[in-house]
C-alpha cells in the first residue's frame, strides 16, 4: 500500500542516498556539479522548517519518492508577493511510471495552497525531457531558462 507522509528526522538516512541519486542522475545535465562532497538540499532544515513540507511516499516502510514545498519570497515585479518552489523530486526507479511523482507534487501543490500560494516553480535540467514531460503531465509550462558560460 502506498502512503504519503511529512518526512521526519529519522528519515534523513534514506533521504541523503536519495539526494545523491539525484546528484548522480543529474551530472550528464550539468559537468560543474562536484566529484565528491555534492549536496543540494539542507535536508534537516526542510523538515523543521514551517515555510517547507518535505513530503515522503513510502511502501511497506520503504521510502520510494520525496518532494519539497517551501514558501519563498517572489521577484517584486511579479503579481504575487509569494510562491511555493518545488524540489526534491524523486521516485526510485522500481517505482516510477506509476505516478507517484505526480501525486506527490498534486499533494505539495495542494499544501501551498493551504498557506496561500497560487504560485509554484521549480528547476528542471533543459535536457531532461523525460522530467520535462512529466512536470507538464502535472500544469507545468516552461519558463524562465537559466543559460550558462564556463570559461574553464
Amino acid at each position: 500500500m502506498l502512503n504519503f507522509r511529512k518526512a521526519l528526522i529519522e528519515d534523513l538516512p534514506d533521504l541523503l542516498k536519495f539526494e545523491q541519486c539525484i546528484i548522480e542522475a543529474e551530472r550528464p545535465y550539468n559537468s560543474s556539479i562536484k566529484a565528491e562532497s555534492a549536496f543540494y538540499y539542507n535536508i534537516e532544515n526542510l523538515i523543521l522548517s514551517d515555510d517547507s513540507y518535505l513530503l515522503v511516499a513510502e511502501t511497506e516502510d520503504e521510502i520510494i519518492g520525496t518532494g519539497y514545498a517551501q514558501i519563498r519570497n517572489s521577484k517584486i515585479s511579479l503579481d504575487h508577493k509569494r510562491h511555493a518552489y518545488l524540489g526534491f523530486m524523486y521516485v526510485s526507479p522500481a517505482h516510477r511510471g506509476k505516478g507517484i511523482n505526480s501525486r506527490l507534487i498534486e499533494k505539495l501543490i495542494a499544501w501551498g495552497k493551504q498557506n496561500g500560494v497560487q504560485d509554484f516553480y521549480l528547476d528542471v535540467y533543459s535536457q531532461n525531457s523525460s522530467a520535462i514531460k512529466a512536470y507538464e503531465k502535472t500544469g507545468f509550462k516552461p519558463s524562465l531558462m537559466e543559460m550558462k558560460l564556463n570559461l574553464k
